[in-house]
């Protein structure tokens, strides 16, 4: 009943054409994406409670105030992270708005609900992350919760590129299709693995300058090898995969497809090789953390290429006086 209210209400907003519907996506993957980036930033200059409070951000008041305890650039930093919070929640209203109203097959419809879903998780797990003192343990959750929306929205942007109408059709062998989940497998424990070290090294999200958190108690450089083994088992399962792609023949697609995250790894691995040997400069900490972003939206987009509804054309049945 009150979904059919809904869906009454958004009926009298213009029709979306397919490309506003995949360029509202494409805001959901940047939004979702962008504030792992600016969440980053909130960890690296120690400004995790430069708003002290949550839902507000300080007593009574949802804005920072001038308050001698807490440093402006710490508010401001903090302030423009809740911010962009605001951003992911139109942009996840608006996908919601674009499809129901353009009447998207189901798929696309929970996809798409999956957004302010996941916002709505999101705004939550930050909340525990400020109301806890930024326990380590909280801000992993944090970025590993980014890192999932990211994966959806970039999936939920394939399928709306899809016509409805249209057949689900294999683009490659299940065993490849197989590897490629590994591979997408074998990217989480990657990417757990990263917000270990985060957690256990200088830039784990302190409550400021003079009050750091408490960090994971584990040696860091067995952490750093931890991570730095499963992107090597990462690399090598995709060059495994590129390989049996190129031996049963693929599309245009998905080949560009290929090629971007495999650049993309290396290219983040270059990154993480360069801040283990600089003691990990602030400014390579966001920088890697927009990498894992990417490799997370690429491996999302190769994953969902292999797998598409594509039109199919039934030709006309031939008439019998046409035949003679």
């Amino acid at each position: 009943m009150l979904y059919r209210a809904f869906v009454g209400l958004v009926d009298r907003l213009p029709l979306p054409s397919l490309r506003v519907q995949r360029l509202i996506a494409l805001a959901v993957i940047l939004s979702q994406a962008g504030i792992s980036v600016t969440g980053a930033v909130v960890r690296v200059t120690a400004s995790g409670l430069g708003c002290p409070t949550w839902p507000q951000c300080f007593p009574g008041s949802f804005t920072p105030v001038g308050v001698s305890e807490v440093p402006v650039l710490h508010q401001t930093v903090e302030f423009g992270n809740r911010m962009l919070t605001f951003a992911v929640t139109l942009c996840a209203a608006l996908i919601v708005l674009a499809v129901v109203r353009a009447r998207r097959r189901r798929e696309v419809l929970v996809y798409a609900w999956l957004m302010p879903g996941g916002t709505v998780v999101q705004a939550i797990i930050g909340g525990i992350t400020v109301r806890t003192g930024l326990l380590w343990w909280t801000v992993a959750v944090h970025l590993l919760a980014s890192m999932v929306m990211v994966w959806l929205a970039v999936v939920l942007y394939a399928k709306i590129g899809q016509p409805d109408d249209g057949i689900d059709t294999v683009q490659v062998p299940a065993p490849l299709r197989w590897l490629t989940a590994l591979s997408g497998v074998t990217l989480a424990g990657v990417l757990i693995a990263g917000t270990l070290v985060t957690a256990a090294g200088p830039h784990a999200g302190d409550k400021s300058i003079d009050r750091p958190v408490a960090r994971l108690e584990v040696e860091i450089v067995t952490l750093v090898h931890l991570h730095s083994q499963l992107l090597v088992g990462y690399l090598a399962l995709l060059i495994g995969l590129a390989f049996g792609l190129f031996a049963v023949g693929i599309t245009p697609a998905i080949r560009v497809r290929l090629y971007v995250l495999l650049g993309l790894v290396l290219s983040q691995s270059l990154v993480g090789i360069v801040q283990y040997f600089t003691d990990v400069p602030a400014a390579l900490v966001a920088i890697h953390v927009g990498g894992a972003a990417a490799c997370t939206a690429a491996t999302a987009a190769l994953w969902a290429s292999l797998r598409v509804r594509e039109q199919v054309c039934v030709p006309a049945p031939v008439s019998s006086a046409a035949a003679h």
